[in-house]
């Protein structure tokens, strides 16, 4: 009799075990798939970067801009890229005419190279910039599409990208997954040399 219930109740903290790992593959897998919302929109890791910048009313300008430099079949590949994304008060902070000029299809090849600054080949979420940025004792240099670097560093909390010309945004949304890489809203437009 002894043995019959020390076999129901290892059989009953089996199942229960079984019962709590599955649980918890299943809190973990809906965590993997949650979504982030940016500029109103549910930002949602299933999608590609284009079909879900689209969705962000920060992001129309960045998007615009996109377009016309002719990147969104660049984006919308798989990757996995590491992107940047400046919002709309970002480009507005430009001085005046600056996007109006950038968009004009003679200056296409100006667009394509501020645009492809802001990316990172690579899926490099903040755990892997924190780490590349403790390895760098204090910095990380990071090497863009373009061919440029972009160093970014912790300070309060938060993290600071910043351009060759001296100018910093700060990462104001971290990890935003895609299914082809991850977006890092930023506050600022990063301009290459």
């Amino acid at each position: 009799m002894k043995t019959t219930h020390k076999i129901a109740a290892i059989s009953a903290a089996l199942i229960m075990s079984v019962a709590g790992t599955a649980a918890f593959a299943k809190t973990a897998a809906a965590t993997a798939a949650a979504s982030v919302m940016v500029g109103g929109a549910a930002m949602l890791p299933t999608k590609d970067i284009i079909d879900n910048a689209v969705n962000s009313k920060d992001h129309t300008t960045l998007v615009a801009a996109v377009k016309a430099a002719g990147l969104v079949e660049t984006l919308k590949g798989p990757g996995p890229f590491t992107v940047f994304a400046p919002t709309n008060a970002a480009f507005a902070a430009l001085p005046a005419g600056t996007v109006d000029t950038l968009l004009k299809p003679e200056n296409k090849g100006m667009l394509t190279g501020i645009l492809t600054y802001h990316v990172v080949a690579g899926k490099m979420d903040a755990a892997a910039i924190t780490k590349a940025i403790a390895d760098g004792k204090g910095t990380a240099t990071l090497k863009t599409v373009a061919g440029g670097t972009l160093t970014a560093k912790a300070a309060g909390g938060k993290v600071l990208v910043t351009d060759e010309k001296g100018g910093s945004a700060t990462v104001t949304i971290a990890d935003v997954n895609q299914s082809n890489g991850v977006i890092h809203v930023v506050d600022k437009v990063l301009l290459p040399k």
